[in-house]
């Protein structure tokens, strides 16, 4: 058998050769020049969006199993849906400049209160039923200017300091208002002792855990009592840029979205508080503002800068109040007729349906 040798040249070395790609030319200045620099961007972009037309049209971020790189992409996402937000603001914005009076009016913002379910109880003004109903209530004699309102304020067995100033703080608000101490008596025995004394309101006050949670509101001597669920109390020294303490003048009472039936006797349950002759030199207001069933109250001074500005300072104490119940006559736990009970799980059940 024959062999013949085949000469390999040098060269041919069996590697593979790595092709150089050619580069690209630049400036003298070591820059590329702006047209370059347009098509490269505008390349850039082209795989930006053959790279977000892979993901499945059901990407989200929550399946990114990084925990940095989901934050990062998270953030990324919020960032971009913020920018473009507040630019089709300025273009509506803009829009809206440009039309000047002939602009479409602007959109209102759906909310729980608006979007609120209707009430068959909603109380007309200019009802005959309810004004019949309001000149025979409990609160008739005080709106006809037969009686003074006189409130005696106490607490549960044992108060803690919290509670105790909170009553006190309570008795500047209110006019004519005394606070005593419970003394273990119950509230059986203390009602007919303040019929007695020509109090036309008992206000008791609970807590648990040294913090006030609860306030029973009886009027003299035929009734109703309200129920209260009390939170977000603050004192005055915990409220932060607030006035000097109240003087003694009969402060204006504002009562803000008590709609319902309900609502409205509850409504007069607060304003019977306070004499109906306030003393406007005093320049003080307490607030009972309803909000989706919940009751915030503030007392305010409010103060004249000049002839056309007006400005509040807050005084305190601050509290929220949420109705428990509502009984008819005074109070009696065990034998007392209820007109109103609170349900949660039947009543809280539709967020856009309101009792007061």
């Amino acid at each position: 058998m024959d062999i013949t040798e085949v000469q390999v040249s040098q060269d041919n070395t069996g590697k593979k050769k790595n092709k150089k790609t050619p580069k690209k030319k630049r400036n003298g200045n070591g820059e590329g020049s702006a047209a370059q620099r347009k098509v490269e961007e505008e390349e850039d972009e082209k795989k930006m969006e053959k790279s977000e037309e892979a993901f499945p049209p059901t990407f989200s971020v929550s399946e990114i199993k990084n925990k940095q790189r989901r934050h990062f992409m998270f953030m990324k996402l919020k960032q971009e849906k913020r920018k473009q937000k507040m630019q089709l603001k300025k273009k509506k914005k803009k829009e809206r400049e440009a039309l000047g009076d002939k602009a479409p009016p602007k959109e209102v913002p759906k909310t729980i209160e608006n979007q609120r379910v209707y009430d068959e109880t909603t109380v007309d003004p200019e009802d005959e039923e309810v004004a019949f109903d309001e000149g025979t209530d409990e609160f008739s004699a005080y709106f006809n200017g037969l009686t003074n309102p006189k409130v005696l304020i106490t607490t549960s067995d044992r108060p803690r300091g919290r509670t105790v100033k909170f009553c006190e703080q309570l008795a500047t608000v209110i006019p004519n208002a005394h606070v005593y101490y419970r003394r273990g008596l119950a509230l059986k025995r203390v009602i007919p002792q303040c019929i007695a004394r020509n109090f036309t309101y008992l206000m008791v006050v609970n807590e648990d855990r040294k913090m006030p949670n609860g306030l029973v509101l009886c009027h003299l001597p035929d009734g109703p009592t309200a129920h209260f669920k009390v939170s977000s109390v603050r004192l005055r020294k915990e409220i932060k840029r607030r006035g000097k303490d109240p003087t003694e003048h009969s402060p204006e009472v504002i009562l803000n979205n008590f709609s319902t039936r309900l609502g409205h006797s509850i409504g007069r349950l607060f304003a019977a508080l306070f004499p109906q002759d306030p003393q406007f030199i005093g320049r003080q207001a307490a607030t009972f503002h309803n909000q989706r069933d919940f009751i915030f109250f503030r007392f305010h001074r409010y103060i004249f800068k000049n002839e056309k500005k007006v400005g509040i300072q807050e005084l305190g104490p601050r509290f929220t109040l949420k109705l428990r119940s509502l009984q008819k006559g005074t109070f009696d736990s065990k034998f007392g007729e209820y007109e109103w009970v609170l349900k949660r799980h039947e009543m809280d059940a539709c967020r856009r349906k309101f009792q007061l």
